[in-house]
Order: C-alpha cells, then structure tokens, then sequence
C-alpha cells in the first residue's frame, strides 16, 4: 500500500501552513547531525523542500523523494526560488530504486508513520538500509497519538497568494488499538470570491510503534547502533509519550 498521497490542493495547503524552512526544531536537528557528512544524503517524503532547503543551503547535498508529483512540483519551485536544483525522485519508500549508495537516509516529521500496513513498513527499511553505503546513518522521526477523539471534526482555513481560500477539515474517523493505527479522513475545499472552486478528499492513515518494538524492528533489518533522541536534542532520553523520537541507526 501507498503512503499517504498528497495532490493539488493538499500539496497548496501544506506549502502556505508549513513553508519551506519551518522547523519544529527539526532543521536545526538534522543540520547538526549532518554537518560531517561528506557523501549524498536522500530525504524520502521529502514533500516540499521545507527540511531539504535549509540542509543544501548548509552545503550538504542532499536528494529528494516522494510518491506525489504535485509536492515534487512544490520542492522544485521552492528550490529554483533559492537557486538550487537538486536531484528529486518521484517513487514509493516501499519500492524506489536508485543507484546511488547514501551516508545518510533522514526522514523527519513522521512521515515514516504514513506507511499504514507494517509489512510496508519493513519494506521501506530494507529499501533504505540497501540504498545506505556500508556504514550509513538512518534517522527517522516517530511521534506517538495520546489522544483519540473518534469522530472529532476540526477545520483549518488558508488564503492562497492569489486571495483564494482554502478550508481543511479533519475527521478522526478510525482508532485500531490492535494495529496500532488511526485514520483521518481530511477534505480539503477551495473558494475564490465566496464561489466554491473544487474539492479533495483524503484517507491519512498514521501508524504508531512503540519505542523498544521500533529498537528491535531496526535491529531485525540490519541497523545497529541505535540512539533514541527527545524532541530533538541529541541523546535525551525519551520522558513522555507526547514527545518527538528521533532514531539514529547504522547499516551493520
């Protein structure tokens, strides 16, 4: 199964709520652990450049990857804006093949937490731990859902550029304690001087792991070495399930 795929107006919305550059303390995070880094590092998920950005403004070079041609188009603008061109691939984490060998693989934000079935999961790490050069580093961001609203409705609204409005409700409409994962089903409706333009509907899946499941998961398919980070300092050790967990993890 695909991770969550995001077309014309989710790829608008996400580029007006979180632009290139905005950080959730992520950017300065990756920035940091790859200030060393001498070889080519692929960011799948990469979305709109908004972490890619900063990290070839650093001078790393760094390619991209995601499943969603429209987000492409948004990391392309986003780069040419500030002059760069880097190499962006257009492909699954479960089933990209690339024939470059990477130091690093980075996937911030949870978007990891998109590949719904687990299978898919695995597959994406055996992806990434072929794709990594002997040695590689792997750091992924998992965040936990501590909170569950089964059918709670919220709604985001956003202007455009151009003036038009863009509205954003989300619906928790799935909770699989078994499984260990939710579905929010997100409409998105665009408006141009009050006159309704078009519409998209999304089914976002999120999966969440536990932190020693993850650790063994990792190790299974051939990482080691794992450090598990809080809310992104390097090294802090995890102190509550609302955190941000980073792992950091290298090819055996």
């Amino acid at each position: 199964m695909k991770a969550a795929y995001r077309s014309e107006l989710a790829a608008e919305v996400y580029d007006i709520g979180i632009p290139v550059g905005h950080s959730f303390g992520d950017v300065e995070f990756y920035r940091e652990r790859l200030e060393n880094c001498r070889g080519r590092v692929l960011e799948p998920a990469v979305g709109n450049g908004r972490v890619l950005v900063p990290l070839l403004e650093a001078g790393l070079v760094v390619d991209g990857l995601d499943n969603s041609p429209e987000m492409l188009s948004r990391c392309r603008e986003n780069c040419s804006e500030k002059g760069l061109e880097p190499v962006l691939h257009e492909g699954e984490m479960t089933s990209f093949s690339i024939s470059e060998r990477y130091e690093a693989i980075i996937v911030p934000a949870g978007s990891f937490l998109l590949l719904e079935d687990r299978r898919d999961s695995l597959e994406a790490l055996r992806r990434f731990r072929e794709h990594l050069a002997p040695g590689g580093r792997l750091m992924l961001d998992l965040e936990f859902r501590t909170v569950f609203r089964l059918g709670h409705v919220s709604t985001k609204t956003f202007t455009t550029p151009e003036g038009d409005l863009i509205t954003l409700e989300s619906k928790l409409a799935e909770v699989d304690f078994l499984n260990q994962f939710t579905v929010i089903f997100l409409k998105y409706e665009k408006w141009r001087d009050g006159k309704f333009m078009e519409a998209e509907l999304h089914r976002s899946p999120l999966r969440w792991y536990g932190i020693e499941e993850f650790n063994l998961v990792l190790e299974s398919e051939g990482f080691s070495d794992v450090t598990v980070s809080a809310d992104h300092e390097y090294g802090k050790p995890p102190s509550s399930a609302e955190q941000t967990f980073t792992f950091e993890a290298c090819r055996v």
